[in-house]
């Protein structure tokens, strides 16, 4: 029992550092937030400005206290992406049964920082390290369009939240990219699932842009951003976007933006 009671005290205690999200946030504001009694809050509260965690102000509302900040340079001093994407391409790529990548940018290219391979025997050759154009593939087309260029195709991009290339780079091979997101949203690189052409095409972009979402939000989460933030809102599965099974044209899909950035490889 008295384990039990602990949990909830600590779960308690981490829901009132989650509702104090501005500058000053007053003691009926965090008990409407968390749900819990103006007693409840009130007694979590001591202990947390005792740690250090929430610091009450001269007109008695409450904002973080610099332990949080330490935390957070704690955090990021001792962040690493090799302990964070090689697993959720793994996952990535077993799902799907294709490579999977991640993507940076620099300068006017894109670098694969990661990367596991398809266990499938006809692959697409990327290699970690690799310095790939920025112009061509739909990894570079996702770092181009959250960077920040202008124009209709990146426009689209943005607007769904993926881009896919056919025979860009390469012309047997295709792949589709998606953004990943950091503190503040910012972009921080792109997610790709690439393979032979073929058979990306036959799999069809209804099946694998959804996977693609899922593995990015959780990676975006992961680097601090807030995935539920409405501007990503785009992060759900295309409504159509099949491509041909004979690897001709993409299969008609619904007008819009969406349609104009199918088009954009």
């Amino acid at each position: 029992m008295a384990e039990q009671d602990g949990v909830a005290a600590v779960d308690r205690a981490l829901s009132i550092l989650d509702a104090i999200t501005e500058e000053r946030v007053s003691l009926a504001d965090i008990s409407k937030r968390t749900g819990l009694y103006k007693s409840t809050v009130l007694r979590l509260i001591r202990s947390l400005e005792k740690a250090g965690y929430v610091l009450r102000t001269v007109d008695g509302a409450y904002r973080l206290g610099s332990k949080v900040l330490s935390l957070g340079a704690l955090y990021q001093r001792y962040f690493r992406t090799s302990e964070i994407v090689p697993p959720v391409l793994e996952k990535l790529a077993a799902e799907l049964r294709e490579g999977a990548s991640f993507y940076i940018c620099e300068g006017d290219q894109r670098v694969c920082l990661h990367r596991v391979e398809s266990t499938r025997a006809i692959r697409d050759s990327v290699h970690v390290g690799d310095r790939l154009p920025l112009g061509v593939g739909a990894a570079g087309h996702v770092l181009r369009a959250f960077g920040g260029d202008r124009g209709n195709r990146f426009d689209a991009i943005r607007q769904q939240m993926y881009a896919s290339s056919y025979g860009e780079r390469d012309a047997e091979t295709a792949a589709i990219a998606v953004p990943v997101f950091g503190p503040g949203n910012r972009p921080m690189g792109a997610l790709s699932v690439s393979g032979p052409r073929y058979r990306l095409e036959a799999t069809g972009e209804d099946k694998i842009v959804p996977v693609l979402f899922k593995h990015a939000r959780q990676l975006s989460a992961t680097f601090g951003a807030n995935v539920d933030d409405p501007s990503l809102m785009g992060w759900a599965p295309p409504a159509s976007a099949t491509r041909s099974r004979s690897g001709g044209a993409p299969a008609k899909r619904p007008g819009g933006a969406r349609a104009a950035a199918a088009k954009a490889r």
